[in-house]
C-alpha cells in the first residue's frame, strides 16, 4: 500500500488544480489545496471540502509561505491569454517570484516539488513536432510573453535549484488541456467553441484556421503529474505531457459544430500576435520514463466537456429566469 503524504497544490482550486486535489484524496493524501482565486473558483473544490484529508488556504504565492509537506505541485498561474494578459505584471511575477517561493519551502522542508510548465516554452516552433531537447522560439517582448518567459525563468530557477541545492525537482510541460471545469470566458480555444455553439453564435476562428493544436483530456494529464512525481529522483524532465493526435483549428470546430448540433457558422478573424502555427508533443520521453500515453480520443473528452458546459449554461439560464 502506497504511504499516504501531505501534498501541497498550489493553483488548486483552478482547472487542473482541482482535479489533481481529486486525484491525491483519492490516493488516501492529505491535500493542502493553495489558491488567490484569481482564476481558480472554490465550486472546483467544494465537493472536496468535507474531507478531512483536504484542506485550503487563500494565499498568493508571490508571498512565501510556511507548512509542512512531503511534496508540493506548482500550479500557480493563470494559463488563458484572456487572464494572464489582464495583469502581465502579476503573471510574470506569480511564475518567478511564485517559483522562488515554492522553491525556498522544498528546499526547507526536504519536499519533492513538481513544476507544472508548459508548451508555449516552445513559442512558434521551428521543429515538429516539439521535443524536449528544442530550445524554443520565443518573442521576450511581445503580449504573451508574460507568460511564456515566465515560465522559462521558473524552469531556469527549478534547474538552478536542483544543480545548486540538490532539491528533487520535476518539470512538466503541459500541452494543451481540455475538460470539465474550464471557464466559458477564458478565451481558450475548446470553451471558446463550445460554448459559442451551444449558444449557436458564430465561432470564432482565427487566421485561416490551418494552425494546428493537440488536445489532452485532463484525467490523462493528471495521470501524467502523478507519474512524474512517483518517478526516481534522477528523472527530473522536463518531460512533455500532451496528446501528440493533431488537429486544425477548422477540425475542432467543425467537430464541436457536430457534437453540439449547433447551427452555428465559422467566422474568420485576425490571427493574434505571436500565436503558434504549430503545436504537438513528441511524446517518446513520457513513454519511456513514465509509460504514460493519453487514452481518451479528442471525439470522447469533447462529448463529456460538453455535457458539462450544457448543465452551466443550463444553470445560469435557470438561475436567471428566477432572478427575474
Amino acid at each position: 500500500m502506497r504511504q499516504a503524504k501531505r501534498i501541497l497544490v498550489t493553483g488548486g482550486a483552478g482547472f487542473l488544480g482541482s482535479f489533481l486535489c481529486e486525484r491525491l484524496l483519492q490516493e488516501k493524501h492529505e491535500v493542502i489545496c493553495v489558491d488567490n482565486f484569481f482564476t481558480g473558483r472554490r465550486g472546483n473544490v467544494a465537493h472536496l471540502l468535507d474531507d478531512k484529508s483536504f484542506e485550503i488556504i487563500r494565499h498568493d504565492i508571490t508571498f512565501p509561505l510556511y507548512v509542512e509537506v512531503d511534496e508540493i505541485y506548482n500550479l500557480a498561474c493563470p494559463a488563458s491569454p484572456v487572464h494572464y494578459q489582464f495583469d502581465p505584471v502579476q503573471t510574470t511575477k506569480t511564475s518567478v517570484h511564485g517559483a522562488i517561493n515554492m522553491l525556498g519551502l522544498a528546499k526547507r522542508v526536504g519536499a519533492r516539488i513538481l513544476q507544472a510548465s508548459t508548451s508555449e516554452v516552445y513559442g512558434d516552433p521551428e521543429i515538429h513536432p516539439q521535443p524536449e531537447g528544442y530550445w524554443g522560439k520565443v518573442n521576450p517582448i511581445g503580449p504573451r510573453s508574460c507568460y511564456d518567459e515566465g515560465k522559462r525563468c521558473a524552469e531556469t530557477l527549478f534547474f538552478d535549484y536542483w544543480r545548486q541545492h540538490s532539491l528533487r525537482i520535476k518539470v512538466a510541460r503541459i500541452f494543451n488541456t481540455y475538460g470539465p471545469r474550464m471557464q466559458a470566458d477564458d478565451g481558450r480555444v475548446v470553451s471558446n467553441f463550445i460554448v459559442q455553439a451551444l449558444q449557436n453564435k458564430p465561432i470564432t476562428v482565427y487566421g485561416n484556421g490551418e494552425q494546428t493544436r493537440s488536445f489532452c483530456y485532463v484525467d490523462d494529464l493528471i495521470g501524467g503529474l502523478v507519474g512524474l512525481m512517483g518517478t526516481k529522483d534522477e528523472v527530473t524532465g522536463p518531460i512533455n505531457l500532451g496528446n501528440p493526435v493533431e488537429f486544425t483549428m477548422l477540425e475542432l470546430a467543425n467537430l464541436v459544430i457536430e457534437l453540439t448540433g449547433s447551427r452555428s457558422k465559422i467566422k474568420f478573424l485576425p490571427l493574434p500576435a505571436d500565436d503558434p502555427r504549430q503545436r504537438r508533443p513528441d511524446i517518446g520521453l513520457a513513454t519511456r520514463e513514465l509509460g504514460w500515453k493519453p487514452k481518451v480520443q479528442l471525439r470522447e473528452g469533447l462529448a463529456r466537456t460538453v455535457a458539462h458546459f450544457e448543465d452551466r449554461l443550463s444553470l445560469c439560464a435557470s438561475q436567471s429566469v428566477a432572478a427575474e
